[in-house]
């Protein structure tokens, strides 16, 4: 992996002054100031694919103790640490501790998920009078991309510059035909960590035929850092919701979250009803809709917020998107070994996708998901980190 940063030598020379501490006219901190570290990229080698294709891992950090670590295999999130209520570290994300278990990471832990997130009915769309077949692997659905989504190829990565914070660039060529999808279609995701402990995810696409596109990442997140995460508490911003049938394929409804399970426009438990008698939660064992996001203009707006009561970690997510996917872990069955030898239990994770409505391309009344040549596919998401 080759690092392209185009950097003079007089600015190599203040970088390094600045990582080691000194302020930017070299006369180091005042006396009455402590040093603080600068934002840090580091890239290392992370292990190898079947074909031999090197992996690698960026990672991030900023002067507060948050630290975040990308893998070029899926545009992964492979952990997140941030500080508790005392101070202490902790992972916030699940995943595995060695790179093999990314090699077949089915419950799609921390990964950029595409070229289409979540379902597509019956792996079929028609776009200009053409009908295209996708690859099924979710039943008779199509879910997350496919059998090989954006999830299971290796992305070409390099440090990003970034005034804002430390910050890596990962692009896919995702070639006309694959996986069912028309055009070739060039993606594009910067993570960067900010010093106000912000994770900005920005997806960019462009394509040479009209082709559909929704792109999320599909971190697990868990603030505790073990058990359930029945006990957070969530506050998700939206007055809708989008049903589904047993299948999980919308309905084409849009309803309202008042006087259902559904209804987090006040903060509660996770676990507060996920469990109840209401045919949603029976179809999706738990928590697995999408959430239409309330919006009063463009641009970033509030979808959600968790804390967890026994840490005190919080997490806010700000999207320009018009949907979340709000889903509880409860495929997870306690078959595979995560971090630190952990078998993650059903409900070890919540996820929270922001996206695109599910199915969009077979419901005209849904946000639009079409992409044409000519046109850029724009997307920003942003995890805020901190403790109460």
């Amino acid at each position: 992996m080759t690092m392209k940063r185009r950097v003079s030598p007089y600015a190599q020379i203040l970088c390094v002054l600045l990582v080691a501490g000194w302020s930017a006219a070299c006369s180091g901190p005042a006396p009455d100031q402590t040093p603080v570290p600068a934002a840090a990229v580091e890239p290392q080698p992370f292990g190898r694919m079947p074909d031999g294709t090197a992996v690698d891992l960026f990672t991030l950090t900023n002067a507060n103790g948050v630290e975040v670590r990308i893998s070029t295999l899926g545009a992964a999130i492979v952990s997140i640490r941030t500080p508790d209520r005392e101070g202490r570290s902790g992972d916030i994300v699940l995943g595995f501790d060695a790179f093999e278990g990314y090699l077949r990471n089915d419950p799609f832990f921390g990964v950029v998920v595409g070229r289409y997130a979540n379902r597509i009915a019956k792996g079929r769309f028609t776009l200009d009078g053409a009908t295209y077949t996708l690859a099924t692997n979710n039943g008779p659905n199509h879910l997350h991309g496919g059998v090989r989504g954006f999830d299971k190829v290796v992305w070409r990565a390099q440090q990003a510059d970034s005034a804002d914070g430390a910050s890596v660039s990962l692009e896919y060529l995702s070639a006309d035909g694959e996986e069912g999808y028309p055009g070739n279609l060039s993606v594009r995701v910067v993570y960067t960590l900010t010093a106000a402990n912000e994770l900005r995810l920005v997806y960019g696409a462009t394509t040479d035929k009209p082709t559909v596109v929704n792109l999320s990442n599909h971190s697990y997140f868990n603030l505790t850092g073990s058990g359930d995460i029945l006990a957070h508490r969530i506050q998700i911003a939206a007055d809708r919701f989008t049903p589904v049938d047993r299948d999980l394929i919308p309905t084409g409804e849009v309803a309202p979250v008042e006087g259902t399970p559904f209804d987090f426009r006040q903060p509660a438990a996770i676990g507060s009803q996920i469990d109840t008698a209401h045919e949603q939660i029976t179809f999706g064992g738990g928590y697995d809709h999408n959430y239409v996001v309330n919006r009063t203009s463009e641009g970033l707006a509030l979808a959600a917020r968790v804390v967890d009561p026994a840490s005190g970690r919080t997490l806010e997510v700000r999207t320009t998107e018009p949907g979340l996917q709000f889903y509880t872990g409860n495929f997870l069955d306690g078959s595979l070994v995560g971090k630190g030898g952990l078998a993650y239990a059903r409900r070890a994770g919540f996820c929270l996708e922001t996206q695109h409505f599910p199915d969009s391309p077979n419901h005209p009344a849904f946000p639009d998901t079409t992409l044409r040549p000519g046109q850029a596919f724009a997307s920003t998401t942003v995890f805020t980190f901190g403790a109460e």
